[in-house]
């Protein structure tokens, strides 16, 4: 299989693409409802900063992908434990084993600061509206697949993987919205808007806080869930926010950070310690990651 053949299947999977129309019109549904409920109209520069990030995101993802679909196939074909076949019942194994897998990705890009470096532009907005949705990096994809590598390796065929992904993905741009408030009893099970409103904070309370994709299960299970709290209000953004609406500086912006960072390391082990610990990490204290800011926020 050559590359554009590669580039051609793999394309196919990505129903992110096909439902861009759908949340075009969603966007603008949400808009409408803001403006007719009285509530702070969206902020025009940031939305299309937002747009602008989606669309340079899409065509790397795919590139990315395409990539990553090659290797998939090698370990399919020559390690695959199971051959797990496209029964209904291996739908169901793959929804979880990819929301799984998910997880993990979402969380450890919260964890580890060169992740992270990615994984900001995400966050970088002060608003949150459904175009934060499409506000994805442009370095993420090359390093995210990793993730998914164990579920070819059992037995689940590539395109199945990414077939899922792009559904997990078109899921959780609905999440991205504050007119929709707690869903009853789905909050017990599901990621939904209020969930993910918590994810998206830079409350202390709030930071690196319910990382699901689809399932709030694993945030619960793994001890990272934290409800939304109604005398909590969400405020959005980074702890440290970039204020500007330039898409390169937006994409490169925490490189720039983590550069200079890396530039006032005493040694090869702190530079390694910068890396790879979470953000906020410093030898001496002096900054301070997540956990270390919460630990203060709850002895208070």
């Amino acid at each position: 299989m050559n590359f554009q053949e590669a580039l051609s299947l793999v394309n196919g999977t990505d129903y992110v693409v096909y439902a861009l129309p759908v949340f075009i019109v969603f966007l603008i549904g949400e808009a409408y409802v803001i403006y007719r409920e009285g509530g702070e109209m969206i902020r025009e520069k940031d939305t299309w900063a937002s747009v602008a990030m989606g669309f340079g995101s899409v065509g790397l993802n795919l590139l990315a992908k395409t990539c990553y679909f090659f290797l998939f196939m090698f370990l399919y074909e020559r390690f695959a434990i199971f051959d797990i076949g496209y029964q209904w019942w291996a739908w169901v194994l793959i929804f979880f084993a990819d929301d799984f897998s998910f997880y993990w990705h979402h969380r450890m890009s919260h964890q580890v600061n060169i992740l992270w470096a990615a994984h900001s532009v995400h966050h970088s907005s002060e608003k949150y509206n459904l175009s934060t949705a499409g506000r994805q990096s442009w370095t993420e994809w090359f390093h995210k697949y990793v993730f998914w590598i164990w579920l070819p390796i059992i037995g689940f065929h590539p395109l199945m993987i990414l077939t899922m992904m792009s559904f997990n993905l078109i899921y959780q741009y609905f999440l991205h919205t504050e007119t929709v408030g707690k869903l009853g009893f789905l909050e017990n099970f599901m990621n939904t808007p209020s969930h993910h409103r918590v994810h998206h904070g830079s409350n202390v309370k709030y930071l690196d806080r319910n990382h699901a994709g689809m399932l709030i299960i694993w945030d619960k299970m793994f001890g990272t869930f934290e409800p939304e709290d109604q005398e909590e209000p969400v405020v959005y953004g980074l702890t440290s926010n970039i204020n500007t609406y330039n898409p390169f500086k937006i994409a490169f912006i925490e490189y720039a950070r983590l550069r200079k960072t890396l530039s006032k390391s005493q040694s090869f082990k702190h530079t390694i310690q910068y890396i790879l610990r979470p953000p906020g990490w410093s030898p001496d204290g002096s900054t301070l990651t997540a956990d270390e800011m919460r630990e203060k926020y709850d002895d208070r």
